[in-house]
């Protein structure tokens, strides 16, 4: 064998996509660090990145970790420490903040979608010029270009979203050896979209619905051999479906092993969780006994995180012999849930069978199933229930620290204790680990946090209450023991000192990741944040014909100012493309239904293709916004847009091709240039509003106003 010589080697280059990737970055990352202050949703996502470089526990409701992260190391790498108080939209960054660092990598992203569409319209199976129509529509919208400048998450959403449709396609148009690259890409990117936001989720499950009936139909060719489908099959699952849960499971476990510290949102979570912080929780409850013995001293802290965390306590105060209503009560003394650490939330677990309200030697563990009283550290009185309606719930009983008024009224005051998270029969009950419930013993009501506050004479405290076993249920029925001691002292004044002393058993009280990821995306998803009407908010019907923008800047002295505000032209091509789909979509079918078939086969796949991933993909991104409860905004209709935008051209070149005369071609033709030409017009008119400068006079930013639904800032001189 003979090597000849020169060795050549043939590079081929997309010169378009290169040139559009390059005008992408320069759109989006010129002059990044204007405005030097805090932009809109900047005021949100900072605080989170701030408690990302101290490393402190925090929850965000609106998603998963993974967006937060990504922001994080912008700030990272721009030497961000996280001293900074995003406390106000517009305020001035200081001059150790790196403003470029923390808005590069959304931006870099935002620019990265223009070739991704380029890219994904090919793998759609149209040409070059479509693929270039697709870019420009994307390259030029305002809107795109605005959300990817700052220090948000949507076009981190859209790139993810993009990579992971693109790479699917591309792994069903290339049958070689490398396709299984591209599934393990699709399967990342779909992982990284839902980890980013919740919303991406919707985009994930189209893309597994494709791919299920391209994998029906690989199992139905019978040119196919038997191993051949069932390898196939297999690599979808992995690739699919357990890869995107092992890395969304691998998201949080980067968040948790990040974020080590106590914060804000401690009290959200268990105590178990909250132990495994360094502070906090953990400061307070290291060197505790893990075992509730007779004579111990807790507090209980109900396992319920809404309407807020709180622990069961008891004070010098009673209940009103009448309610405002009529009703009356038993006047015995007050039992409420604090949402604050105090000395009145101590209680002692006591014997029934001995007088002592000390740890004998040994101490003797609580175990499931034991009848205990619990005497109120402060006061002495015993937790007490009895056939009294609840004052702010009639329908449940009245708990109470008993008080002997010598009338017929005796003392109802055991309790036994069931441990809900109990591993055996036998388990004793265990301080931070446990969660119980505990069940009076006379009438087999449950003590259960009602989420009612009482009136002034309750001091606006949380109502507990007894629930009769068959009416209650969830997590207001469970307490954790969070801090505990063991009592020495049997004399009141000597407890009362006691309570501030803790005992120093050092005991090990880590819990599993596994368990921590289980509680925090639980908590995600069912903590109820207060959604409140805001200025910019809007409909999804708003989004359709842009009534709608948000004001993200103004400068504090001249008319200068950013909105979020999409590209006219291109808006409104993008609906005209939507609805001629769905026309010719109708028509198509029913021709096709009456048995005509007026497309070839792989012309009319290409055009149902193009239906699955962009109208389709318009339809998972909008809908679901109908559904929801929360406040939402312009910027959530983006990613719909952005498949409205690769539908377009898409759908003019099939028109163009197999509809068209060849006289009506060249009409067609120059109706696209002329389209394409005003399209950039728009986005030069807007651009004052997109990049902040030039900065324009009152009356140029009134002419600026197309619509009279939109909010344009006037400053007048």
């Amino acid at each position: 064998m003979h090597l000849q010589l020169p060795l050549v080697a043939t590079l081929q280059v997309d010169v378009v996509l290169v040139l559009v990737t390059v005008v992408a970055l320069w759109t989006r990352l010129s002059q990044l660090s204007y405005p030097n202050a805090v932009v809109f949703d900047e005021v949100y996502y900072g605080q989170f990145v701030s408690l990302y470089m101290k490393q402190v526990f925090f929850i965000d409701d609106s998603g998963p970790p993974l967006g937060h992260m990504i922001l994080s190391l912008g700030a990272y790498l721009g030497g961000f420490n996280g001293n900074y108080a995003w406390n106000q939209i517009g305020a001035e960054y200081p001059n150790n903040v790196s403003v470029w660092s923390l808005r590069c990598l959304p931006a870099v992203c935002g620019a990265l979608c223009v070739p991704l569409v380029y890219l994904l319209t090919l793998e759609l199976r149209f040409c070059h010029l479509s693929a270039l129509g697709t870019a420009l529509l994307v390259l030029l919208e305002n809107s795109l270009i605005v959300q990817s400048r700052f220090m948000l998450l949507e076009s981190v959403l859209i790139f993810f979203v993009l990579l992971a449709f693109f790479s699917y396609l591309r792994f069903h148009n290339r049958p070689n050896s490398t396709r299984i690259c591209w599934l393990l890409l699709s399967g990342a990117s779909c992982s990284a979209a839902v980890g980013v936001k919740y919303t991406g989720v919707f985009s994930y499950l189209l893309l597994l619905t494709i791919a299920s009936v391209h994998t029906w139909n690989v199992i139905g060719d019978r040119k196919v051999s038997h191993f051949s489908v069932c390898v196939q099959c297999v690599c979808r699952v992995v690739c699919l479906l357990v890869l995107p849960v092992l890395l969304y499971v691998f998201w949080f476990y980067v968040h948790l092993s990040l974020l080590n510290r106590s914060g804000p949102h401690d009290q959200l979570m268990s105590p178990a969780f909250q132990a495994g912080l360094q502070g906090g929780l953990s400061r307070i409850t290291q060197g505790q006994p893990l075992e509730v013995a007779y004579g111990s001293q807790v507090t209980l802290r109900s396992s319920a995180s809404q309407p807020i965390p709180c622990w069961l306590h008891s004070h010098k105060a009673n209940y009103p012999v009448r309610y405002e209503n009529g009703r009356g009560s038993s006047h015995q003394q007050q039992v409420t849930c604090y949402p604050f650490k105090d000395i009145n939330n101590w209680w002692i677990v006591k014997d029934p069978g001995r007088q002592e309200l000390v740890v004998s030697g040994p101490p003797q563990p609580v175990r499931h199933g034991d009848v205990i009283q619990l005497v109120h550290g402060m006061t002495s009185r015993f937790l007490n229930s009895h056939d009294v309606a609840a004052p702010m719930s009639p329908h449940a009983q009245e708990v109470s620290g008993y008080i002997d008024f010598n009338i017929s009224m005796a003392p109802q005051n055991l309790w036994q204790v069931d441990i809900s998270n109990r591993r055996a029969e036998s388990d004793s009950w265990k301080t931070i680990l446990s969660q119980i419930r505990l069940v009076h013993v006379n009438t087999s009501a449950i003590l259960q946090l009602s989420g009612m506050s009482l009136p002034d004479w309750g001091f606006r405290q949380l109502e507990v209450v007894a629930e009769k076993h068959f009416k209650a249920s969830g997590d207001s029925l469970k307490w954790t023991v969070e801090e505990h001691r063991y009592g020495i002292s049997q004399e009141q004044k000597d407890r009362e000192a006691e309570l501030h002393s803790p005992t120093d058993i050092p005991v090990d009280r880590n819990i599993s990741f596994w368990i921590k990821f289980v509680e925090l995306q639980w908590k995600m998803l069912t903590v109820k944040q207060e959604y409140s009407e805001h200025k910019y908010s809007s409909t999804p019907l708003e989004w359709l014909t842009m009534d709608t923008n948000i004001a993200y800047w103004l400068h504090t002295s001249s008319n200068a100012q950013i909105h979020l505000i999409g590209n006219p032209v291109s808006w409104c091509l993008a609906n005209l493309g939507l609805l001629a789909y769905q026309l010719l979509a109708v028509v198509y079918l029913v021709r096709r239904r009456r048995g005509f078939k007026d497309l070839p086969d792989d012309v009319w796949d290409r055009f149902v293709c193009l239906g699955c991933v962009c109208v389709a993909g318009w339809f998972v991104n909008f809908v679901p916004f109908f559904l929801m409860e929360k406040t939402v905004f312009l910027y959530h209709y983006l990613p719909a847009l952005c498949c409205l935008h690769v539908l377009g051209p898409a759908l003019v070149e099939h028109m163009h091709t197999h509809l068209l005369s060849a006289s009506l071609r060249r009409v067609s033709c120059v109706c696209v240039w002329s389209a394409l030409l005003l399209v950039f017009l728009s986005y030069r008119t807007f651009c004052p509003l997109t990049y902040g400068i030039p900065e324009l006079s009152a009356n140029q930013l009134q002419r600026l106003k197309w619509k009279e639904s939109w909010d344009i800032l006037l400053r007048r001189h």
